[in-house]
């Protein structure tokens, strides 16, 4: 047993994710809706990443912020929002590209089904809800924004503590204690890392099993234009991949394992822990993607823009009414900011979808049509979310190294 156990630690993740997928397929078609048995495997394994995110997050940013000078995280931060909101409005403008060229939903109707759209909170909302009512509520509830909100302040006292003669011995001494805890952390996540093969297995059996193909096999036209404008999406990453001067072929062999949970899980907050595992063996800032990625994960949604894009050209082309330039123009606008206003709640991709059909006068009917194969358009938007997000901060991590 011991042997098994060897041998199986020191296969790489990668190799036994994808070994774990091909099984989760194989037993998804063979049992049908049997293969649901298998769910709380893949429930412990949400559970488990959603357990390590809080301290990932305090504890790795709270030691970033004082391996670097306030300076730099100033214009890292400034340089991360204006990739991440560009990145959206250019992921829309694709969505869009891509849907008009293949015109999917032309020649079908709408049926009489109804869907419960969750109330959108507002983009004013999502701001104020940065800074927690209650430190312990936002850990409770999992509000990453408030969550890094209280890192960084914590950050900033303690670095103050570290640089002044009156505090400078008990800043160390703390410092040293949230470093230990960092490191501890770190090591509970290699433990995680281990059960995660087995908790993808169980989630792609589970998905296979009981939305089968007959799903992909209605709404097929608009399945593949969203996975197409999410390839041309890629496409650009890789042209920025190009001008950070980073091998894609290096990069995508760390980033591959975090794509993959991320396509499983259909959770950008969820793979974090994966995700920031792999910018560590990128090699990138500590300091940079302690702050960026857990944003990254909360607002920066290029996946999603993408959907909410084809989503408004399949539901404009079925009731027969193609979009004008000027919806075309709210599209990008009310899109990206859709995409950061809904960031961390449940349901998101449904209200942002919702919000752009209103503001462009858009039927809802349609929107429960497009919630019947949220599942598979949610495992390759996540997976784009995610990469995304990786490949910003390589980019940053790169003008960054040129100013150090």
């Amino acid at each position: 047993m011991s042997k098994l156990w060897r041998i199986y630690t020191q296969t790489s993740l990668i190799k036994k994710i994808t070994l774990a997928l091909i099984l989760g397929v194989s037993v998804g078609f063979l049992f049908g809706e049997d293969a649901a048995v298998l769910a709380p495997f893949g429930d412990l394994l949400l559970r488990l990443l959603k357990f390590i995110i809080v301290p990932l997050i305090l504890f790795t940013l709270i030691v970033g912020i004082n391996q670097t000078n306030i300076g730099s995280l100033g214009r890292m931060g400034g340089k991360v929002f204006l990739y991440y909101l560009g990145t959206s409005a250019l992921a829309i403008l694709v969505g869009v590209s891509v849907a008009t060229l293949f015109n999917p939903g032309t020649g079908m109707s709408l049926g009489n089904e109804t869907v419960e759209v969750p109330e959108n909170p507002g983009f004013t909302s999502v701001l104020l809800n940065i800074v927690p009512e209650n430190i312990l509520t936002a850990l409770t509830e999992m509000n990453l924004l408030g969550i890094i909100f209280t890192a960084i302040v914590f950050g900033l006292a303690l670095s103050y503590m570290r640089s002044t003669n009156a505090y400078q011995s008990l800043g160390g001494h703390l410092y040293k204690v949230i470093d230990g805890l960092n490191e501890a952390t770190l090591i509970v996540m290699k433990g995680i890392l281990q059960y995660v093969p087995v908790g993808i297995f169980a989630i792609i059996a589970e998905v296979i099993g009981t939305q089968g193909a007959n799903t992909l096999l209605e709404l097929g036209s608009f399945v593949g234009v969203l996975y197409i404008g999410l390839l041309v999406q890629l496409a650009i990453y890789l042209v920025f991949l190009f001008v950070s001067k980073r091998k894609p072929t290096a990069f995508f062999k760390e980033a591959r394992t975090a794509m993959l949970t991320a396509f499983v899980t259909q959770s950008s907050s969820g793979t974090l822990p994966v995700t920031l595992n792999a910018a560590k063996n990128l090699g990138l800032n500590k300091s940079l993607y302690g702050f960026s990625l857990p944003l990254g994960a909360t607002i920066n949604m290029d996946g999603a823009a993408i959907r909410i894009a084809v989503s408004a050209v399949f539901a404009a082309n079925i009731i027969g009414d193609p979009l004008s330039f000027v919806s075309i123009l709210q599209i990008v606008l009310v899109g990206t900011l859709a995409s950061v206003g809904t960031a961390g709640v449940p349901g998101a991709g449904i209200i942002m979808i919702a919000t752009v059909f209103s503001q462009v006068g858009l039927p809802m009917e349609a929107v429960a049509l497009l919630a019947s194969v949220d599942v598979l358009i949610g495992m390759g938007a996540t997976a784009l979310n995610v990469t995304g997000d990786l490949v910003g901060t390589s980019l940053i991590n790169k003008t960054e190294k040129k100013q150090s």
